[in-house]
């Protein structure tokens, strides 16, 4: 009796340990109201309009190759109908995967807070093939899970500040709004589309207005 006894508590305490390794770690940044607030990598406060609606938080290992947080706020109607994105990420590849840099290259780059951050812009419609256990498909169930839907297309920008030389570390910020104003699809805007002429000027709006909806401050250490 006593050596079962000795048994089953060594499955117990296995079974507990298994939980508490497999569980996800919580996110570490705070978000009071429409600021979030970083304590490291970087130190930084990031303030967003007073109409944005904060819709959580998730950290997990990205692939397995990175500690991923991710932060979303929405600007939405009465019908949660999605009209902005703003989702805030901060990533670091595992010290398990040395090899692995990031290798952002785009010519464009804004200045926010005093960082330098590299700009992508792109379009994207709805339904679109979404990778299995990427950042977006965290995003966007999560943004679903609360009830809000997407619109039909969106037009992004991106923007990611590499916090050290060896590029292993990020802050990725990235800002969408819905298309229906501009009175385009996903397929006008596309290369051969009959507005194709058009999405240069959009996307420099829209990265004039995620500079001026955007306020980075940073944080003594």
């Amino acid at each position: 009796m006593l050596k079962l006894l000795a048994v089953l508590l060594c499955l117990v305490g296995f079974v507990t340990d298994k939980f508490v390794a497999d569980k996800a770690p919580l996110p570490e940044r705070t978000v009071h109201d429409t600021t979030l607030v970083s304590q490291h990598d970087p130190h930084v406060q990031i303030q967003l309009p007073a109409s944005a609606q904060y819709v959580g938080a998730e950290r997990w290992p990205l692939y397995d190759i990175a500690d991923c947080e991710l932060h979303a706020f929405v600007e939405a109607d009465h019908q949660h109908n999605v009209h902005k994105l703003y989702w805030i990420q901060f990533e670091g590849y595992l010290p398990s995967r040395p090899d692995m840099h990031h290798t952002y290259d785009s010519p464009r780059h804004l200045q926010m807070g005093g960082l330098d951050f590299y700009v992508d812009t792109w379009i994207r419609a709805d339904g679109e093939k979404t990778e299995s256990g990427s950042d977006r498909e965290h995003i966007e169930t999560m943004i679903r899970a609360k009830g809000y839907k997407m619109p039909a297309g969106m037009l992004y920008v991106r923007l990611v500040h590499l916090l050290d030389a060896e590029k292993r570390r990020e802050l990725m910020i990235i800002y969408g709004e819905d298309l229906q104003p501009t009175g385009f699809a996903v397929t006008d805007l596309n290369e051969g589309g009959k507005a194709h002429d058009r999405l240069p000027a959009l996307e420099a709006d829209i990265t004039e207005q995620a500079k001026q909806k955007i306020h980075l401050q940073p944080l003594e250490p």
